[in-house]
């Protein structure tokens, strides 16, 4: 058999399995939506404090988010959310803006993603691995 008509085979198989399982499979509270609401909210990286404030944000599903996060220490940090593809570092003593669609319910970490250093914190050892956060997504109110 043709190796161009197998590779053509395969290719309709897996695009049709994806639409079937799309169509058919996906569960509806797992289906990504936007409602074209917007939420914004400030996220500040305090200095020598090696954590993120506030350390728990909270969503609606479909919600487009403005994260303005606010980097007041002496040195570089950075911002990852894993599930909403979102990566950017965070130059010392600056803000940066990152906009997303929470599309799925649940709970998602956020966290520092440039190695940062570590220090004492009001009598407790603090570092790169205490900046974390998460955000809770929540079912949108139908109205």
């Amino acid at each position: 058999m043709n190796k161009y008509i197998i590779i053509i085979v395969a290719t309709v198989l897996i695009i049709g399995g994806g639409i079937f399982y799309r169509v058919f499979l996906l569960p509806q509270n797992s289906i990504p939506v936007s409602t074209g609401k917007v939420f914004a909210i400030t996220v500040t990286s305090e200095k020598n404090k090696w954590n993120f404030n506030p350390d728990v944000i909270e969503a609606e599903r479909g919600d487009k988010v403005i994260m303005t996060v606010v980097n007041k220490d002496d040195y570089d940090h950075g911002i990852a959310i894993d599930a909403f593809g979102v990566s950017q570092r965070m130059p010392a003593n600056s803000t940066i803006v990152v906009e997303f669609t929470v599309t799925q319910e649940g709970d998602f970490p956020y966290y520092c993603s440039v190695p940062c250093g570590s220090g004492e914190v009001d009598g407790h050892d603090r570092g790169h691995f205490d900046m974390t956060g998460v955000i809770k997504v929540r079912s949108a109110k139908i109205k």
